[in-house]
């Protein structure tokens, strides 16, 4: 899709494309999203998940679509002749999402947004990352890798992907990241223990994460207290890139490894990374994968130490 996504990296902005389901308003981070469909009728998928409409076939293509209404519980619209289908790419699965309209893309600072707290957004059942006032309403910021992951878990963060690294030994290294979803968070800190980490500070942002080596620094305990920073890419108050840009860009803090852990891992998003800096870049899908490495940089990083 072509929009004026950010050519510059580390700003700690994104663009949002605002659609509509049921006259509620909502939100994409652009970068998930790689084309805009008008409706079409779908082909019904036998046995399918309840909230899977049926699928298309496009470019020699057959992409999934997804109510989105019913998602979200809501009641479906009859009048189709406005309907639109997002088309999504992330965590390396295309999907399409059937919503009743576009209304266009903003370009915001992810200090804007507002984490919902837990009265709005249950942590297992809860579908929204963030809420922002534009143009004076409210539109909501959909999980939409969690629609994804509880419609077929294998997208998701699999914690057996640990199993088949055999016998792991405890490793002291400590470990801070930051990770804005809940249920994901738990599962970063569960597939860390589980893999022999002991020493894991989750945060919920790169804001707070930053926060934190700040105060290492005035401490002088840095060295101490971190070996390795991971950092999903989507998050509030400040996203993972702006957090990679701080940390490269900080004397006192360029030489820690910095991996990035999102499901945004796309080719665009990895030439962003990799002007910054990054360590590392791998997609939550394959936790496994992001265990190797991370047993590889900080193996790297002691071997370095003790020379």
């Amino acid at each position: 899709m072509d929009t004026n996504i950010l050519l510059e990296s580390g700003t700690n902005e994104l663009e949002i494309l605002e659609f509509t389901v049921g006259g509620n308003y909502y939100g994409i981070n652009v970068a998930k999203v790689k084309e805009i469909m008008t409706y079409q009728p779908l082909t019904p998928v036998p046995k399918a998940h309840p909230n899977v409409e049926g699928a298309f076939s496009t470019r020699g293509e057959t992409i999934s679509i997804i109510n989105l209404a019913r998602c979200l519980g809501m009641k479906e619209e009859t009048d189709t002749s406005k309907d639109m289908f997002l088309v999504t790419n992330f965590n390396g699965l295309l999907s399409g999402f059937h919503v009743n309209g576009v209304v266009g893309i903003h370009r915001v600072n992810w200090s804007q947004i507002i984490k919902p707290d837990s009265m709005i957004n249950n942590a297992k059942t809860g579908v929204t990352t963030g809420i922002i006032n534009i143009d004076d309403k409210l539109v909501i910021l959909i999980d939409f890798e969690k629609i994804v992951a509880d419609i077929t878990p294998d997208v998701g963060i699999n914690l057996k992907d640990i199993d088949g690294l055999g016998d792991r030994r405890k490793n002291n290294q400590p470990i801070i990241y930051a990770e804005d979803s809940q249920l994901l968070s738990t599962l970063i800190y569960d597939g860390l223990s589980k893999a022999g980490y002991t020493r894991i500070l989750p945060t919920n942002n790169g804001l707070e994460l930053w926060n934190i080596l700040q105060k290492y620094k005035e401490e002088g305990t840095v060295k101490e207290n971190v070996a390795c920073v991971v950092t999903d890419i989507e998050m509030p108050q400040m996203d993972g890139h702006r957090l990679l840009k701080l940390i490269k860009n900080d004397p006192d803090l360029k030489d820690i490894p910095v991996i990035i852990f999102s499901s945004l891992i796309n080719e665009e998003m990895r030439k962003k990374g990799e002007s910054l800096g990054a360590d590392a870049q791998l997609s939550k899908n394959d936790i496994g994968e992001f265990i190797k490495k991370l047993d590889e940089i900080l193996a790297k990083k002691a071997e370095e130490e003790n020379k």
